[in-house]
């Protein structure tokens, strides 16, 4: 099995300073994300993941968030498998220390 590549909350908040054009998906619970998510993130809770692939690309990679990290590796293996190009953002919403709209 392929290792899923990361992102760190540094790198990420240095390409959105930097205008890049990133497909960010947020996979926490509605409840989590009322406290505020990364601007320009999408939500998709976990659990509905599977129901969301004909909106996916697989030319197209993505960045997965979640609370801590954890959850977004699991929707990475996941998507991994499918086929799609992915990357887990390390340490989560615990660890961002950039913008969040509510």
């Amino acid at each position: 099995m392929e290792p899923i590549k990361t992102i760190t909350t540094e790198e990420l908040e240095k390409k959105i300073e930097n205008g890049e054009n990133l497909l960010l998906i947020d996979v926490r619970e509605e409840e989590e994300v009322e406290q505020g998510m990364i601007e320009g993130a999408k939500h998709i809770p976990m659990g509905q993941i599977p129901n969301h692939l004909d909106e996916l690309d697989k030319d197209k990679e993505y960045i997965f968030i979640c609370r801590s990290g954890r959850r977004s590796e699991n929707v990475c293996h996941y998507l991994q498998d499918q086929g799609y190009k992915v990357r887990n953002m390390v340490g989560g919403m615990l660890e961002w220390n950039g913008e969040v709209i509510l």
